[in-house]
């Protein structure tokens, strides 16, 4: 028995260290996001493949109409063919369709350019139901995790990591109304620390276990 205890000791202390750390790491501030939503700073929103836009030529219907950006970035439209938005802001792509009237097709072109639907985001990790979501104007951290079904016991409720479409790297931030997510988004709730320290003790310990019960 005193041989068996002895054997758990390292775990259990391992144990110990993990809860520690897990109770600093839930302590440390996330950073606030600071960034607006499509819907608080739409003139300076960067259009991604999956947004759809409407495209009005005034005085000409027939050349408008509402399209998908594709996976290459490009819209196709009517008589002036493939005219890039991935990248460029509304404000944008209504000065290149200008421009490309301009050639030859109409005198004079005005054109408004709209996001009638964003980009889907994504959730991932320690919540009840991970996947793609619909995107919808002023979406913040907490709304995002509740439409993924909210937090598993397992989960950080205190911060989440989002990576921006286009971005490498993740960012740390506070899991709150402030946290303001973005079309394309993934938003990723990490594990605590002591769930990390348990899903790779209890393997080992089920394996110390058996070989004091095993004659």
């Amino acid at each position: 028995m005193d041989l068996a205890l002895r054997s758990f000791r390292p775990w259990l202390h391992a144990l110990a260290v993990a809860c520690v750390a897990a109770l600093a790491l839930g302590m440390a501030p996330a950073a606030a996001s600071g960034e607006p939503s499509p819907a608080d700073g739409g003139t300076d929103y960067r259009l991604g493949t999956g947004d759809k836009v409407r495209v009005i030529v005034f005085g000409e219907d027939d050349l408008g109409g509402e399209y998908q950006i594709d996976a290459t970035g490009f819209v196709r439209l009517p008589l002036i063919g493939q005219i890039k938005a991935g990248g460029l802001t509304a404000h944008d792509v209504e000065g290149n369709i200008d421009a490309a009237l301009a050639q030859g097709y109409l005198n004079d072109p005005h054109v408004a350019v709209e996001v009638t639907t964003y980009r889907p985001f994504y959730v991932v990790g320690e919540v009840q139901k991970p996947g793609e979501y619909p995107f919808a104007n002023g979406l913040s951290a907490v709304s995002a995790v509740a439409l993924a079904g909210g937090f598993t016991p397992k989960a950080v409720q205190s911060v989440v990591y989002v990576r921006h479409q286009g971005e490498s790297g993740e960012r740390r931030l506070a899991a709150d109304e402030a946290t303001m997510i973005r079309p394309g988004d993934v938003v990723r709730v990490d594990s605590t620390t002591f769930w990390d320290v348990m899903d790779v003790l209890s393997p080992l310990a089920g394996v110390s276990a058996l070989r004091y019960t095993v004659p």
